[in-house]
């Protein structure tokens, strides 16, 4: 008899997709570290369509035959991610206005289901790197808010680099966890 391997997530055969995503993210916040002249706006849109990529992944894996536990998750990140990368890449002059305001959203709806992701797998090893990353998550949430109350986009920008990096790191912490064990296979 095989041992059930509960996760959060689930596994997935398209673990690398989201990696995939995480890395791009990476590479998007290092370009936007050295290069903040390139504009805010740009910055946001190219956020808008990484959402709208991980919004797609997202709900493609939630809609598979083969659906992760979790997939509720799935298909709530996945309409959220829609809704704000669709907003960010709709106008820039909205865009730039609500800019922090979205991705506050993001992070601390990210940040709470790492927290739910900790909670649910505390017999896993590794738990609480899932409650220290949700924890993470928020803070950044949360500076989001504050730097779009004081309208402050040398935060917002510091901010929008260091999101895409962590975001990236933390995605990419999510697809090792979907690969299937090979014993499963």
């Amino acid at each position: 008899m095989k041992a059930l391997n509960v996760k959060f997530w689930g596994q997935s055969k398209y673990w690398w997709i989201m990696l995939l995503v995480g890395i791009l993210l990476v590479l998007g916040g290092f370009a936007y570290w050295f290069w903040p002249a390139a504009g805010f706006a740009v910055a946001s849109q190219i956020f808008g369509w990484l959402l709208i990529l991980a919004a797609v992944v997202q709900l493609c894996v939630a809609a598979g035959e083969n659906r992760p536990r979790g997939w509720g998750w799935w298909i709530a990140g996945g309409v959220i991610d829609m809704f704000v990368g669709f907003m960010l890449v709709r106008s820039v002059v909205l865009s730039e206005a609500v800019f922090p305001y979205f991705l506050a959203i993001i992070f601390i709806f990210w940040g709470i289901s790492a927290i739910t992701a900790s909670v649910s797998s505390r017999q896993n090893r590794y738990w609480w790197l899932y409650l220290i990353n949700g924890i993470l998550l928020l803070i950044i949430g949360f500076f989001f808010l504050e730097a779009g109350y004081v309208q402050n986009m040398i935060m917002v920008s510091f901010l929008s680099a260091l999101a895409f990096i962590y975001w990236g790191f933390s995605i990419a912490m999510t697809a090792y966890d979907m690969r299937p064990d090979k014993e499963l296979k």
